[in-house]
């Protein structure tokens, strides 16, 4: 009898939950109107875009017009970082950014590319868990500071940044900086109220808490001075050019609904089978070196991270796939790479340990007795692997 397949990359991304596709169904279906005509069909389209603007807002805390909805967290990222650099251009306000050397390529890569086209950007340190120093943000912070980008959760080693404490400290030193949080890994597992966090803009995308891939959303300030990029058409306000995807809005509300409903449940399910990896792979595995947050309270409830010694990941992840296990190496978006992964180099890690990292991410579908076939073969996939490699002290001393 064949095993079912265990999925752990559910930071990469999330099944559609059954819920999601049913509430989606109607407007793939039935209500398949341009929302932007004036005609019934289109009416019933524009009555399920707003009504999902309207709950995903009130998840927020914030207005419905708030909200601008895009392709995904990697597009919202891109238009928050670019939007509010060009507005301080105009405007003569700045053009100096800040942001973190952990955040995800889609800041990373906006900020380069500013960066080439002008701009200063100076890029936060970490310590050895990910976490900024309060002290580093206010002293980089000046008159000409336009933005200010700090990601809320890491998708790769789970370190949960103190946003609110974060977005004060920019506040209190230039109240005219733009804040902005990259949401995509927070939302569906943490609160996300923006006054709360005190953010002016905040990212998230569906297809990380149960969602459909291709939606996303930017939340942004009343009267934060931001310079729309995608240009054609008068959706969203004159704000993003393009026939709204209605369906996947009507999803992404619904898959932020349920994650709201269930988030105790689903975190409590989360942070036991992510104490049982953190745990018990360490007790049974030599030379392995947890990533990320030791205080479990300031660590994604699903992370679990670790850098294996004398061995690639690669490896490990290929053999984990051949028993049936869906992992990662760290983020999805640089998969393939043959580069260690810049979060794990900021973190301090070295390099050819940082090479045998592995991401173990859980979701809510997942059971105790599948954690536990992983750690019943995970211990004999690791100590095959390195029997193989030139490096082992074991093979040298055969």
């Amino acid at each position: 009898m064949t095993r079912d397949r265990i999925y752990l990359d559910h930071a990469a991304t999330t099944p559609l939950d059954e819920r999601v596709l049913e509430a989606m169904l109607p407007y793939l279906r039935d209500h398949w109107g341009n929302p932007s005509s004036l005609y019934g069909e289109a009416q019933e389209a524009r009555r399920g875009l707003e009504g999902a603007r309207r709950s995903i807002a009130e998840i927020l805390g914030c207005k419905p017009q708030e909200l601008v909805f895009t392709s995904g967290g990697s597009e919202s990222d891109n238009l928050a970082l670019r939007g509010a650099a060009y507005a301080a251009r105009r405007q003569g306000r700045g053009e100096h950014i800040i942001t973190t050397a952990i955040e995800h390529h889609a800041v990373l890569h906006e900020a380069e590319r500013l960066q080439e086209e002008g701009f200063r950007v100076t890029y936060l340190g970490v310590d050895g868990e990910g976490f900024i120093d309060m002290q580093d943000l206010e002293d980089a912070l000046t008159d000409d500071t336009a933005l200010v980008g700090i990601m809320y959760v890491n998708n790769e080693v789970g370190t949960i940044e103190p946003i609110e404490d974060a977005a004060r400290v920019v506040k209190a030193k230039n109240p005219s900086a733009v804040f902005h949080t990259d949401a995509v890994q927070g939302a569906g597992m943490l609160d996300i109220n923006v006054d709360r966090l005190g953010v002016d803009m905040l990212s998230i995308g569906a297809h990380k808490f149960y969602g459909p891939k291709g939606i996303g959303a930017l939340y942004v300030r009343q009267r934060t001075p931001i310079q729309w990029q995608q240009l054609g058409g008068g959706q969203e306000k004159n704000r993003r050019a393009g026939t709204e995807n209605v369906a996947g809005v009507v999803g992404m509300a619904k898959a932020l609904e349920l994650a709201h409903e269930e988030l105790d449940a689903r975190n409590a399910l989360a942070r036991d089978l992510r104490d049982r990896l953190l745990y018990s792979i360490p007790e049974r595995i030599p030379f392995v070196h947890i990533t990320g947050p030791t205080d479990l309270s300031r660590r994604a409830a699903n992370n679990f991270a670790a850098c294996f010694e004398y061995i690639e990941g690669e490896a490990i992840l290929i053999a984990l796939d051949l028993a049936g296990v869906a992992a990662s190496s760290g983020s999805a978006c640089t998969s393939g790479s043959l580069e260690p992964s810049h979060v794990l180099t900021a973190l301090g890690v070295p390099e050819d340990l940082a090479r045998g990292s592995l991401r173990l991410t859980v979701g809510k579908d997942n059971t105790r007795e599948q954690i536990d076939y992983v750690l019943e073969i995970l211990p004999s996939i690791v100590s095959r692997i390195r029997s193989l490699s030139p490096a082992w002290p074991e093979r040298q001393r055969a």
